[in-house]
Order: C-alpha cells, then sequence, then structure tokens
C-alpha cells in the first residue's frame, strides 16, 4: 500500500536504564497487534508531543549539555516538550514517574500532568540525557520526528502498570532486548 507523503510528527521515546552490577537492563513493552505503526515490536515508552507537554514546570530544567544538544534541530521550547512528551508518555504507558518534589502550580493543573502534582511531584527533566534523533522515512503509514531521551530506574517512582498501550512491560538485559522482535532503530539506541 502506498502511502501519500506525510509531514513528520514530534515524538519522544525515553530508554530508562537499570544497573543491575555489571549489567544494564532496559524498560521495554510490546506494542499491539491492531496498531497501525510497528505492532507487536518491543520498544521503549514513548509518543507524540501534546499541547499539555508545552506548560508543565518541571523540578528541574533540562541541563546545558542536553539542552544545547536539543537546540540542533529545535526550539528552547520544543526542547522542552520534548522533555515532558517523553516523561508523560513514559508515566501513561508504564505507570513509572520520572520525577522529583516540585511546586505545586499556579492555576489549573491539566489532566495529563495531574497524578504527577497530586503526590506533590513534577517532571524531572533534568535527570534526562539526550542519547538520538531518528525521522521515520518517507512512505510510512506514520512518520515521527522522534527525540530518544535515557534516564536511570533509580530516578523513577511507582510500580509497572500500563494503560493498555504496551503489553509484556519489563525490564529486559540490553543483550536479550537486542535479540527480540524490535524496530530497526531501537536497535541502533540499544547498541
Amino acid at each position: 500500500m502506498k502511502y501519500r507523503a506525510i509531514r513528520p510528527k514530534d515524538a519522544a521515546t525515553l530508554a530508562l536504564i537499570r544497573r543491575d552490577g555489571r549489567r544494564a537492563a532496559v524498560l521495554m513493552g510490546q506494542r499491539g497487534r491492531e496498531q497501525v505503526f510497528m505492532p507487536e515490536r518491543y520498544v521503549f515508552p514513548g509518543g507524540g508531543v501534546e499541547v499539555c507537554d508545552r506548560y508543565v514546570r518541571p523540578a528541574g530544567e533540562l541541563r546545558d549539555s542536553v539542552a544545547r544538544r536539543l537546540a540542533r534541530s529545535c526550539t528552547p521550547a520544543r526542547a522542552r516538550s520534548l522533555a515532558a512528551a517523553a516523561i508523560r508518555e513514559t508515566y501513561e504507558e508504564t505507570g513509572l514517574m520520572l520525577a522529583a518534589p516540585g511546586a505545586t502550580p499556579d492555576g489549573k493543573v491539566r489532566p495529563e500532568w495531574r497524578d504527577f502534582h497530586d503526590r506533590g511531584l513534577a517532571p524531572a527533566f533534568d535527570k534526562l540525557d539526550y542519547i538520538y534523533r531518528a525521522v521515520t522515512p518517507p512512505g510510512s503509514p506514520r512518520r515521527f520526528n522522534a527525540r530518544f531521551f535515557m534516564a536511570f530506574a533509580e530516578d523513577v517512582q511507582g510500580d509497572i502498570a500500563g494503560n493498555g498501550e504496551l503489553h509484556d512491560i519489563g525490564w529486559v538485559p540490553i543483550a536479550e532486548a537486542l535479540k527480540m522482535p524490535i524496530p530497526h532503530i531501537t536497535g541502533v539506541v540499544l547498541r
């Protein structure tokens, strides 16, 4: 089936790494077979940037080195939105919050961030590292201008409890993850 050329949507994904001695494991989940984009593939949590990502107040801002690398492909405001999207999507899909104590925001809290603020938390942009950018090639049914972030498991709060978008969510040793049915780009990022 041929698709018309579509403009890639900004998206962000988060590779959460858990260190167990000398071994590292990454949090992954399997996309459902009903998904149009990469069905039944194991991926990092992530998704598209939403309007709510523009307005959230983080517990800590992006580190300067991360902000500078992101600035090569987007504005500072877009960089913050990408960081927020990676954290929000990870929470929605896995139940894990990359968060730290944060000030209660003034005014109304957007529903997507209410669980964070109800716990006295805010997204921890300062715990993110920016590791990769990939744009889905033309001809795909969905196209994304995706930024891949990384953070460590010791900085997340909560228990794994997804919203149903990802199945079989868990910590997978990186060597094993490379043998799973993953998208090519996921393999590139893991290596």
